[in-house]
């Protein structure tokens, strides 16, 4: 009989990583969810560790435990979701190494994907970005590290994480045409453009924070010190001054949202993009997206661009009303036009 906890450390030491080639990111991921599952069974089950096994589970745990998530947890239904699919990725794993469980892994597999509500996106206005970029002072170390940081992520529309592992070998500055590289989920690599005037910030922010390392390219661009070792600033340190510098930034400019978010500025660059003109299938490349359909959230939310076009609309007819429809009152072209005749 399989021991659960072995085939949890083969799924995350061997089949992933070098069976299915996944990523760090995404095996921390799966890891997270199955420990999740471990403590939901020990924290509102009041089972032991030992007393966990493949015969513990079953459909309507596994729902009792998604259900729970939503509850308990307040995560979304795209969190749900992807719960889901780790778990179905293990117990199909499971019934591979033991025909046994090819049952819990049918049962699994049978639970339905909850339907999602469709996203807002949430993004500054230019007013807003210039009002928060404004904010940190860059004669203080710490604020000119927040403000090249900040700069940089929205000049490349990053993920928050993306920026945490970005190093000095990433940034090609003295070119004619700067960029940065990052790596993106599934260890996909990108190149993206990097702004003139983010440049001059950017070696500014270089000479005073990596001088004392010049050339060892290998060190994190955003780090803090613990124990006189360098370690790269966490995601919960970048929420913070990211929120401290909107209340400020709020302050002179009411058309700051009340809360700012890091992939708020990947939101924002990609809407700026758009509306600049960008191609959707350039501005997929740009934010490292799996596939188009992805990036068609931001035509979607561009309220703005809808506006322009219904204000060109109403200006071609002078502000009157349309004019009736040509087939109002006459039967035989409505039937026409339906291809019944």
């Amino acid at each position: 009989m399989l021991n659960f906890f072995t085939v949890v450390r083969d799924f995350l030491t061997d089949y992933l990583p070098m069976q299915k080639g996944l990523s760090e990111n995404t095996i921390i991921s799966y890891r997270q969810v199955l420990n999740l599952m471990v403590n939901y069974l020990r924290t509102e089950r009041k089972m032991s560790v030992k007393k966990i096994g493949f015969e513990t589970f079953n459909r309507e745990l596994i729902l009792e435990f998604l259900d729970w998530l939503e509850t308990s947890r307040n995560c979304g239904t795209t969190t749900r979701n992807h719960r889901l699919m780790v778990l179905r990725s293990f117990f199909d794993y499971a019934g591979v190494l033991d025909c046994t469980q090819v049952a819990l892994s049918l049962a699994v597999n049978d639970l339905p994907v909850k339907k999602a509500q469709g996203r807002i996106v949430d993004y500054l206005s230019e007013k807003a970005l210039e009002a928060l970029l404004a904010q940190p002072k860059q004669a203080k170390r710490k604020e000119l590290r927040d403000l090249v940081f900040m700069m940089l992520m929205y000049d490349s529309a990053a993920r928050c994480n993306e920026m945490l592992n970005l190093r000095v070998r990433d940034l090609r500055l003295a070119t004619e045409h700067p960029t940065m590289y990052l790596l993106g989920k599934g260890n996909k690599p990108r190149i993206v453009p990097v702004m003139l005037r983010t440049v001059e910030h950017c070696k500014h922010y270089l000479d005073i924070f990596h001088s004392e390392t010049a050339g060892r390219d290998d060190n994190f661009v955003f780090y803090t010190v613990m124990r006189g070792k360098r370690k790269p600033i966490s995601a919960d340190a970048v929420a913070l001054f990211m929120s401290k510098y909107c209340g400020m930034a709020k302050v002179i400019c009411p058309e700051m949202p009340d809360k700012l978010h890091p992939h708020m500025l990947r939101h924002t660059r990609a809407m700026h993009l758009y509306r600049s003109g960008m191609p959707l299938h350039l501005l997929s490349q740009t934010l490292g997206h799996a596939s188009e359909e992805a990036t068609r959230i931001y035509a979607f939310a561009d309220t703005e661009m809808k506006r322009e076009a219904m204000t060109k609309a109403d200006a071609l007819r002078g502000g009157n009303l349309p004019p009736p429809a040509v087939w109002e009152d006459d039967e035989d072209m409505i039937l026409t036009l339906a291809g019944l005749r």
